[in-house]
């Protein structure tokens, strides 16, 4: 019976459970509409962490389902609060919308910071984004990017607990 219960198990998470690769420029279209179209299926909570956030259809995205009570958080690179394109500063008005800044860690030498060059955003704990593309039009145009999505709940459960761990050392906007 244990055997069986298993078996049904990994049916259910091969058959049933989702995943997906995009490769840009050559699927952007594709990429774009399933990243859009999850952050707007959002229910409770949005996590992300971001290097680069100057995609304005994104952000609207984001004010809508924060309008709607989902609870968005960013996380965005210490280094990249200047850049005058950002969206962050547009977001961090709204609220159910919490921003932070994140540097990376010291270097052994004590010269310099690294970055905060994470990818990635966590649906409602059970969906996780990740790759190359940073939220730009350019990325998903233009450039040579990955786009990966993930809902194995070891996976996401990993990434959440590793964006907790960044969240606790960011600072607000």
């Amino acid at each position: 019976m244990k055997k069986i219960l298993l078996f049904l198990l990994c049916f259910v998470i091969v058959c049933f459970g989702k995943s997906d690769l995009f490769v840009m420029p050559y699927e952007q279209t594709k990429a774009f509409k399933s990243l859009q179209g999850s952050l707007q299926r959002a229910q409770k909570s949005i996590d992300i962490a971001i290097y680069s956030f100057t995609n304005r259809e994104l952000a609207k995205t984001l004010r809508d389902s924060a309008k709607r009570g989902v609870q968005v958080r960013i996380i965005f690179d210490d280094g990249n609060k200047k850049d005058n394109r950002s969206m962050l500063g547009y977001l961090d008005k709204y609220n159910n919308i919490t921003t932070c800044l994140l540097k990376g860690k010291k270097a052994q030498n004590g010269n310099y910071y690294g970055i905060m060059h994470q990818k990635m955003v966590i649906i409602d704990k059970n969906l996780l984004y990740i790759g190359s593309a940073n939220w730009s039009k350019n990325a998903f145009e233009n450039n040579y990017e990955t786009l990966f999505y993930e809902d194995d709940p070891y996976v996401v459960n990993k990434a959440l607990q590793f964006y907790e761990e960044m969240f606790k050392d960011c600072t607000p906007y």
